[in-house]
């Protein structure tokens, strides 16, 4: 989830595409680098590392590949060394949009992504310009599939999460970050399969856009997204029909 359903939709869509397929590899590759280097190799002890692999496999990357990335976040093999940003813009309508990225060149990424905002009808700006409207929470994707809302509820209520909600082929839990590690061990131990458990960025309201705004605020966050650098992308609105 980034903010609204109709982006998320996209996201869902794009990832499934062979062509991006390459892409969405860097990014899982570099999470898994950062995560050995800030927390060590061995993801028993990182649970952050250990997110990272679960959402490799998830997207069928190979074990060799996994362990590469592992060995050059710990610096047993050369690799380049990233340091993860956090950049803050506004687009059309009031629109508010949080850039998570890894990058290798802190300046040349923020002047290629303030060139994608203004191309797009959009400003990036100084940290506090959207950080604001959002707040980081641990989201738990967990597979539908003989799930009863009964289940869910239990589960939630008994390992302190803050909700739930239909996600459509899934059930999304909230909870804390602190909690994260412990609420997804809980739903494992219940026998469901968990989907994802990440760290995520989400809008404590979210306002509508519609007609020109609406797309023109999607290209700017679709175009955000295909940058090289850019890990996840934050926004805080939803797309009507009308």
């Amino acid at each position: 989830m980034s903010g609204h359903s109709k982006w998320a939709t996209i996201k869902h869509k794009k990832g499934a595409l062979d062509a991006k397929r390459g892409k969405l590899f860097t990014k899982l590759i570099k999470e898994i680098t950062v995560a050995a280097r800030l927390g060590g190799g061995d993801p028993g002890g990182n649970p952050r590392l250990r997110r990272a692999i679960a959402d490799a496999k998830s997207q069928q990357m190979p074990q060799d590949t996994i362990q590469r990335a592992i060995k050059r976040g710990t610096g047993e093999i050369e690799g380049t060394a990233y340091e993860e940003v956090l950049y803050e813009g506004t687009g059309p309508g009031g629109s508010l949009f949080l850039v998570e990225g890894m990058t290798d060149n802190r300046n040349r990424t923020a002047a290629e992504l303030r060139k994608v905002f203004e191309r797009n009808n959009g400003v990036m700006g100084q940290s506090g310009t959207a950080g604001w409207a959002f707040e980081r929470k641990g989201v738990i994707q967990v597979d539908r599939t003989n799930v009863s809302e009964d289940q869910i509820i239990e589960l939630v209520v008994g390992n302190g999460a803050d909700d739930y909600s239909d996600a459509g082929e899934t059930w999304q839990v909230t909870t804390s970050v602190e909690n994260l590690s412990a609420m997804t061990e809980a739903l494992e131990a219940a026998k469901l399969n968990v989907k994802s458990s990440k760290i995520l960025f989400l809008p404590k309201n979210v306002k509508q856009l519609s007609g020109r705004e609406g797309e023109v605020a999607l290209q700017l966050a679709e175009a955000l997204d295909d940058h090289d650098d850019v890990q996840n992308v934050y926004v805080d609105f939803d797309v009507t029909d009308t």
